[in-house]
């Protein structure tokens, strides 16, 4: 059984049991509950449901935690006009843990 869902503009396929790292869901603490409702294919083992464009199903999930992302470092340069800027990123992430896939209907 799996399924593949749509979460901060990205595609994930997911199984009962996985932990699964999305960029930053707000306002969510973790051992919280959360439903993902964006759900674009089902598979029960047998068949296989492709939505046009969702397919009427949910993913439940368990935040564990909240963490960064590696650090990364952008550079700029002009040469011969003294000019150079280091830019340093980190993106924020949170981890689930996918408890069961439901179906609807």
């Amino acid at each position: 059984m799996y399924a593949v869902i749509r979460t901060g503009s990205k595609q994930y396929r997911v199984e009962p049991g996985v932990e699964l790292l999305v960029e930053k869901l707000d306002g969510l603490k973790p051992g919280d509950s959360y439903d993902i409702e964006d759900v674009l294919l089902f598979s029960d083992g047998k068949d296989v449901s492709v939505g046009t464009p969702l397919v009427p199903a949910s993913v439940h999930c368990k935040c564990v935690q909240h963490e960064k992302g590696p650090k990364l470092r952008g550079v700029k340069y002009r040469r011969r006009k003294n000019y150079r800027r280091t830019l340093g990123h980190r993106q924020q992430y949170t981890r689930l843990l996918v408890e069961k896939l439901e179906k609807r209907g």
